[in-house]
């Protein structure tokens, strides 16, 4: 970074402050950026005695990690060698170096020597790589600083505020991805431990959720509850109740994490890209007081309601339930909210509504959709491993489905379907049958006699009393389990569904 961008960082007063206050220390012109160069000199030096050292830095310290431009090309060279198989040494390094100009400053292919000769243990080289590591990562966070600074200054017309805003937290983003040097290979024995305690956890519910409840009995039997790390992806066409559903099944997480201590439920995160929060409380609120929504939205209610209203609200008040309706928010945003959530609330579970209305870190991923499509999902996929919590993602469905007889939705009816499919640990579509059998009464055709007439708007009728009030969710893809149709009772009047056999029993039974 050069020096005019570091200057940007210190704190300064105008002549005006600085004659108030009385002498000011001055201030210096620039900063050196953040390094260690014993560090990196200790990891050469341990490397270069044992190239063992090597494998404990290799799988995140690249070349350009370091600091010195000579520590780099040393790092960048005994890379090379390591990884043909070869010896890298002193001896063996001396002929790359013998004519390196920078290094004939610090005394030649000598220095190789040196490095080695004052190595005192190898046993530190993985602190040793991390601390360079992470003076690396300071020094990005300083540039990636510098150029919001310097871009805020500009007046261009191309670049608008919010999309400087969500090109730097692509910065932060891709620079947190990068940052994160845990993982590798685990014993498998820990992994066996893990699934046991799992299996452990289930057995001791009687519901035989694993993780986090939609509060639907059926659905749960078929899932097992919504798995930590999962990506779900829950599709429909419009109409179909894709965000009653998704609201229904939040909210029921939310209400378990009070009813059983966090057991079953747990807090939840609500991204509410197209309904505002006002809308999505006054859905909850029609469900819990049994007041349709639309009077509550035209104030049509009774004086009898108003006790019920705010015991209602105080039940709410206390249910761990999170919205955030800010419009066409960047996946990069999404993870960052998220953190933040649960590193002061905590967080269980994520609800998107809906993925196609999020951004991808690209100002012109218009120009691609599909791939910004597929950034969105592996950042839903990536948000879901790196907090463990379920992801639930809503996801529109093209109108293929229309063109049909049957439209009971297929997965290739998603909407830029590779990534999304590919990237779901579980597909589930929303189908309401009733919705389009009502729109689809038979009229008398013109050859037709009133025998046949009746005949087929009786079949129409029988199906549509069938069909009345009900729904089916229909699990298409399953990592985990099995796939198959679940049905549901909808109730229109309050967008809520609900199991849809009353007499399941217990709910371990």
């Amino acid at each position: 970074m050069d020096d005019k961008a570091t200057q940007l960082f210190e704190p300064r007063l105008s002549e005006g402050a600085a004659s108030r206050l009385g002498t000011v220390k001055p201030v210096p012109d620039y900063r050196t950026p953040p390094h260690n160069e014993e560090a990196e000199q200790a990891l050469l030096g341990a490397i270069l005695v044992n190239n063992k050292a090597y494998e404990r830095v290799s799988e995140f310290l690249r070349p350009e990690h370091f600091y010195d431009p000579v520590h780099q090309r040393i790092y960048g060279a005994i890379l090379k060698l390591v990884e043909r198989g070869q010896i890298a040494n002193p001896v063996t390094l001396k002929n790359y170096f013998e004519n390196d100009t920078d290094l004939v400053a610090d005394g030649g292919a000598a220095y190789l020597a040196e490095l080695a000769a004052n190595v005192v243990t190898v046993v530190n080289a993985g602190d040793y790589g991390r601390t360079i590591h992470d003076l690396f990562l300071r020094r990005q966070l300083i540039e990636v600083g510098s150029d919001m600074v310097n871009e805020a200054y500009r007046h261009d017309l191309d670049s608008t505020a919010l999309e400087q805003i969500g090109e730097a937290e692509k910065q932060l983003f891709d620079l947190a991805s990068s940052g994160d040097v845990k993982g590798g290979f685990v014993p498998f024995i820990e992994s066996v431990k893990q699934a046991i305690a799992t299996a452990q956890v289930a057995f001791g519910r009687s519901s035989h959720v694993t993780g986090v409840t939609t509060g639907l009995i059926d659905i749960d039997r078929k899932l097992g509850g919504m798995h930590p790390s999962d990506l779900i992806i829950l599709a429909g066409r419009p109409s179909m109740g894709k965000t009653a559903l998704a609201t229904n099944i939040a909210f029921n997480a939310a209400k378990a994490h009070m009813r059983t201590s966090g057991e079953e439920g747990g807090v939840v995160g609500f991204f509410s890209l197209e309904m505002s929060a006002e809308q999505l409380a006054t859905r909850i609120l029609a469900d819990e007081v049994k007041v349709p929504g639309d009077k509550i939205r035209r104030g049509e209610i009774r004086d009898t309601d108003f006790p019920t209203f705010v015991q209602a609200s105080q039940d709410l008040a206390r249910c761990p339930f999170y919205v955030d309706d800010t419009p066409a928010l960047s996946v990069a945003a999404v993870r960052t909210r998220c953190r933040r959530l649960k590193r002061t609330s905590g967080l269980s579970m994520v609800v998107v509504d809906y993925l196609q209305l999020l951004r991808g870190s690209s100002t012109r991923g218009s120009e691609n959709r599909v791939q910004e499509i597929s950034e969105i999902t592996r950042g839903l996929k990536a948000i879901a491993k790196e907090l463990e919590v379920p992801v639930l993602a809503l996801s529109q469905l093209s109108r293929a489905v229309e063109l049909r007889e049957d439209k009971r939705p297929q997965l290739a009816d998603l909407r830029e379907s590779g990534s999304i499919e590919q990237d779901a640990d579980v597909v589930m579509f929303v189908f309401r049958e009733q919705y389009y059998l009502e729109r689809a009464e038979p009229s008398r055709r013109p050859d037709e006699n009133d025998d046949k007439f009746n005949d087929r708007y009786q079949r129409w009728q029988q199906r549509l009393g069938e069909v009345h009030n009900t729904a089916e969710v229909i699990i298409a893809k399953q990592r985990h389990g099995p796939i198959g149709t679940v049905r549901l009772h909808f109730d229109g009047q309050f967008t809520k569904f609900s199991d849809l056999d009353q007499n399941h029993g217990s709910y371990g039974e």
